[in-house]
């Protein structure tokens, strides 16, 4: 029987990393099943999904602890993803405008507000092609309960886009089960 194990990786980036976690869960008869790293500043992030088998668990959490002699602290979490309750349809967010404060805070309190679920979300700030002004850009797939109302939704963030002067496209992408 195969056990699903959350984990978080952050450390000091540096050749060989992901690497490093990547021999262990192997060691232990893991099997990478997803996850998303990446690179900000001078720090390396990680989130991952794995299944290790059963009763091989606390061995490769162990290992994994010790890892943090060489910078990198791994939190491993067991996968208890409870089942859906209700049909949701999943959706995009794109944003891109001059970058200011308070964006990111502004748009996730109107998705909050309608019991939306962030389910990934990315952003940066670049140079404007022409101006070279920075930018801030970010993308979102969100995942909207059924009970929330897409239209109105879309007009309050488009009312917030007016207000914070950005471009927001929102796309609808599926429909998921319970």
């Amino acid at each position: 029987m195969q056990v699903p194990l959350v984990m978080t990786v952050i450390g000091t980036d540096r050749t060989g990393l992901v690497e490093s976690v990547a021999r262990l869960v192997a060691e232990h008869g893991g099997n990478w099943r997803e996850s998303r790293m990446c690179r900000l500043g001078g720090e390396f992030a990680g989130l991952l999904r794995i299944h290790v088998p059963a009763g091989r668990q606390a061995a490769l959490a162990q290992a994994l602890h010790a890892l943090q002699a060489q910078g990198l602290t791994v939190v491993v979490h067991p996968d208890a993803t409870p089942p859906a309750a209700e049909a949701r349809k999943l959706t995009t967010l794109e944003l891109v405008g001059h970058d200011r404060p308070g964006i990111v805070r502004q748009i996730t309190r109107a998705l909050a507000d309608q019991g939306v679920n962030v389910e990934e979300f990315s952003s940066e700030c670049v140079s404007a092609p022409m101006t070279g002004e920075t930018l801030f850009q970010a993308r979102a797939r969100l995942s909207l309960p059924g009970r929330c109302d897409a239209a109105a939704l879309r007009r309050e963030l488009e009312k917030i886009a007016a207000d914070l002067m950005v471009d927001v496209t929102f796309s609808e992408l599926a429909e998921t089960s319970p």
